[in-house]
């Protein structure tokens, strides 16, 4: 008997160890999801960044937390990929402790497509593996940076279909969601201005839609072949000509007829800065998950916060668990944003207020979305 004991044991320690359970949130609650965008911490900040989890983050019901450019990890599998600030596996799992104490999902964030430079800077897997470039012909310089809707460079890509790519980015996946113990993963995806060049001796000629279409689809079989889960920023798949959303928050070279081609349960991150679109509603009744990310517009949050709690009130039983809650975002370093959340306006920090209106921040707009979610559930 005790033999048999022991061979359920261990097997079931072998079956948990080859998966991971993907988290589930409180359908009954008026925003499943409660969460927060920021960037990985740098190695001074870790602690205080453990500091704002427990007496900022904790308190106000967070329960879900990207951590973007989650690259800034000193991988055993692609070494080079770190760069001078990043973590290591200790102070990673400082962070993973403070979460799992106060039931804060982790789900880390790597650029995937697009967002390969910024400036004229190539980013850390451009500038080790140039020959990942979708467009090695165009050379980042001062001269031909600014908007891609007037022809200017934006950032680079990677190209979907050469050969090693996603060996690569799978290693560096796996690893940096089992250091942060994650069962879901974020893959970016957005502002995806170059796919499919001309010049490209492997994507010339293919359907752009079809294109990032099948990147999904390869990022989302290898997560849930591990029992993780894909979550995307949603601007790629919406058509920016027909809703008059722009080039930025929309595509405007057909990858929006992505939306129709990749699995369902990929959860779409749907960000508008300064209205309150409701492309939420277009994304649910597509049969997608969905949860609205605002920026540093306080007044705009708290009508999509509002919009959110309406929807899944008067929804159907089908489109109800769609609507699945609100992240704010932040889009500065994670320290600057502390400095800035607790009125230390340091030149970064600064960088990041609205510049029509200086009462508009990231972190006064996370503080509103917070505060009036707290409202609209004590009120159900």
């Amino acid at each position: 008997m005790k033999n048999i004991i022991r061979l359920i044991s261990v097997f079931l320690l072998l079956h948990i160890s080859q998966g991971h359970s993907v988290a589930q949130y409180d359908d009954a609650s008026v925003f499943p999801v409660k969460g927060l965008s920021i960037e990985v911490p740098r190695p001074k900040d870790v602690d205080k960044f453990v500091k704002f989890i427990a007496e900022e983050l904790a308190p106000r019901g967070v329960n879900t937390l990207f951590l973007l450019e989650s690259l800034n990890y000193k991988f055993k599998s692609y070494p080079q990929l770190a760069d001078s600030l990043a973590l290591t596996t200790r102070e990673v799992k400082k962070i993973v402790s403070a979460c799992r104490k106060h039931n804060i999902r982790i789900i880390p964030q790597i650029n995937l497509l697009g967002h390969q430079s910024w400036g004229t800077n190539v980013g850390i897997l451009l500038k080790t593996f140039p020959e990942f470039d979708e467009t090695p012909h165009i050379k980042i310089t001062e001269a031909n940076q600014g908007s891609p809707a007037e022809g200017g460079l934006y950032c680079k890509s990677y190209c979907p279909l050469h050969p090693d790519i996603h060996k690569v980015l799978f290693a560096v996946i796996d690893e940096i969601c089992d250091v942060y113990e994650a069962d879901a993963f974020h893959g970016g995806m957005d502002e995806v201005f170059y796919i499919g060049d001309d010049r490209c001796p492997r994507c010339r000629g293919y359907d752009k839609a079809v294109l990032f279409a099948d990147e999904v689809r390869r990022i989302y079989d290898h997560l849930k072949s591990r029992n993780r889960e894909l979550w995307i920023w949603g601007d790629r798949l919406i058509d920016g000509r027909t809703t008059g959303y722009g080039i930025w928050e929309a595509s405007f070279n057909s990858t929006w007829r992505a939306v129709d081609l990749i699995p369902k349960d990929v959860v779409i991150c749907d960000w508008h800065y300064e209205r309150p679109d409701q492309s939420p509603v277009y994304f649910a009744m597509k049969g997608f998950r969905v949860v609205t990310c605002p920026w540093r517009t306080p007044p705009t949050a708290l009508v999509q916060t509002e919009d959110m709690a309406r929807w899944r009130k008067y929804a159907t039983p089908e489109m109800k668990p769609r609507y699945y809650g609100m992240v704010a975002t932040t889009w500065m370093d994670n320290g600057s944003f502390i400095d800035g959340f607790y009125g230390n306006l340091t030149e970064t920090a600064k960088k990041a207020v609205h510049p029509r209106n200086p009462d508009y921040t990231p972190w006064d707009t996370f503080r509103a979305m917070f505060r009036k979610m707290n409202e609209l559930e004590e009120a159900k």
